[in-house]
């Protein structure tokens, strides 16, 4: 478990995040409130970025199942994507709920483009944490002498959301205040989770 990261919140990134394309111009006005935005988020610590990851051999990859001890992942990305992999890194993030619950104030407050601003924001740091994640896992695995796979979530195509569940038994989600609603959702919203082929 890992909690003291450092997220590069840059304004392309944001920008990004709030779908708006590199080539526009931005008004003045919406340049503003981000940045009062994140002197916000400074001052009032609503980012509380968590990251948890376990490392698992692989005992065997099918066409489409993914097999590590007594837990089974379904997906036809499996065998291209990890097919050199003898472990796996299951990877959870998050930046915690405080964000998401500012969201909702600034909408009941009738304050609606802050609250997408604020989201925007809250995407785009979940980005760089899932980025540090990756480099995290990287840095472990060359340190042996091996190299990683690109990232894959449940949800991707070959990945499908349904074996969130069965990711979740690979993580201590709970030790950094992450669950599944019933409906399989992440909460907080602003979580991430996935594998690294090592």
């Amino acid at each position: 478990i890992i909690r003291d990261v450092h997220l590069s919140l840059e304004t392309r990134n944001i920008f990004r995040r709030e779908g708006i394309r590199r080539n526009i111009q931005v008004k003045p006005e919406i340049v503003k409130i981000i940045g009062e935005l994140m002197v916000s988020i400074k001052d009032e610590h609503i980012l509380e970025p968590a990251i948890t990851y376990e490392i698992y051999p692989i005992d065997k990859i099918n066409k489409q199942q993914l097999v590590l001890r007594q837990i089974t992942l379904n997906g036809s990305l499996f065998t291209s994507a990890l097919q050199n992999a003898t472990e796996i890194a299951a990877i959870l993030c998050t930046i915690g709920p405080k964000l998401e619950n500012k969201v909702t104030e600034f909408i009941s407050e009738g304050e609606p483009l802050q609250g997408m601003l604020l989201d925007g924001i809250g995407s785009a740091a979940v980005d760089s944490l899932s980025q540090e994640a990756c480099k995290i896992i990287t840095g472990a695995a060359s340190s042996r002498g091996q190299q990683t796979s690109s990232p894959l979530s449940p949800g991707i195509s070959g990945f499908p959301i349904t074996e969130q569940r069965q990711l979740f038994q690979l993580i201590s989600a709970d030790k950094i205040g992450v669950r599944l609603s019933d409906s399989g959702v992440m909460v907080p919203l602003k979580s991430v989770s996935m594998i690294v082929g090592i």
